[in-house]
């Protein structure tokens, strides 16, 4: 039991935030979930709150009872603040620097920040890009995550705290939400149900890493017992697949047709992406373990029987 270590989840009631806080629940920790949305208990020992990370007011006494923050939370995609580069200083940036200015008052002993392989790479010189390989963001959304990135690492360097810093591949799997231009494989699945057409931006061989919710749930738990290491990891398959090829490999999954429109491409768009995870695998014995196949199977069993 891991009763004594005190967790709190930022962004707690989002897809990844829920997928890890059943965990850490079955497991022992002591979980508080902050969102900006209303949440249900997933038990009685989960505790939520619904709250802007902003107020000090608010979040400082979560701060001061907590061992490890994991800031889960974002509130843009690279899609919906692709003409708004201010929209992440607002609704990322300015929130996150002000939880760290507060979190370095606190005992907290470890930070365990969500970042994003999928995009702060851009469009890499080799693949699969490793995190020794510099950030070249295409979209705001991205250009936020290297901004807090680099801010983190300053947090380090002067409190002394220990932060890890995650870099996910393309998560999906059962309990993803719908939203709009973003994860493709849950909108795909979606077009099966509703017979909509799949729009598809440029010629649907955009290459990308997708990583099944429970292998990166194991992932987060791994590195969140290991207070001891400000590191930086990818957390991907290390295998890409294209949209084409993930269009076919669901079609034969369900058994039904996808109609496709074509839109043109989007410079936002990385074209091809994959992670070498291989820092993550040594330092905690991590493999990813569920194939896509057998994770879009899993995800259309959980939607088509909602």
């Amino acid at each position: 039991m891991k009763s004594h270590h005190r967790i709190l989840l930022v962004g707690g009631g989002g897809f990844l935030g829920q997928a890890l806080a059943k965990t850490l629940l079955s497991n022992g920790y002591e979980v508080s979930r902050v969102d900006c949305r209303l949440m249900s208990p997933l038990t009685a020992q989960d505790h939520v709150l619904v709250g802007d990370i902003s107020n000090s007011d608010f979040i400082q006494p979560l701060l001061n009872n907590c061992d490890t923050l994991v800031h889960l939370a974002s509130a843009t995609t690279p899609s919906t603040s692709a003409t708004s580069p201010f929209m992440e200083v607002e609704a990322n940036i300015g929130p996150t620097l002000r939880l760290l200015e507060l979190a370095q008052q606190t005992d907290l002993r470890h930070l365990v920040y969500i970042s994003s392989g999928g995009t702060v790479y851009g469009n890499p010189e080799r693949l699969p890009a490793a995190e020794s390989d510099p950030s070249s963001p295409l979209s705001y959304h991205a250009a936020g995550k290297v901004a807090l990135e680099s801010f983190l690492h300053a947090y380090r360097h002067l409190s002394g705290k220990v932060v890890t810093v995650l870099r996910p591949s393309n998560l999906y799997g059962p309990e993803q939400p719908l939203r709009s231009n973003f994860g493709i494989i849950r909108t795909m699945l979606e077009n099966v149900r509703t017979g909509q057409p799949l729009t598809i931006w440029g010629d649907g061989e955009n290459v990308r890493d997708y990583l099944y919710i429970d292998d990166m749930v194991a992932a987060c738990c791994r590195l969140i017992e290991r207070t001891c290491d400000s590191e930086t990891f990818n957390v991907g398959a290390g295998i890409g697949t294209s949209i084409n090829r993930l269009h076919q490999i669901i079609e034969n999954i369900v058994g039904e047709s996808i109609s496709v429109r074509h839109l043109p491409a989007r410079p936002l768009d990385v074209r091809a992406i994959t992670l070498d995870s291989s820092k993550l695998m040594k330092t905690a014995e991590w493999v990813p373990t569920i194939s896509l196949e057998e994770g879009v199977y899993r995800t259309w069993q959980w939607l088509s029987h909602r």
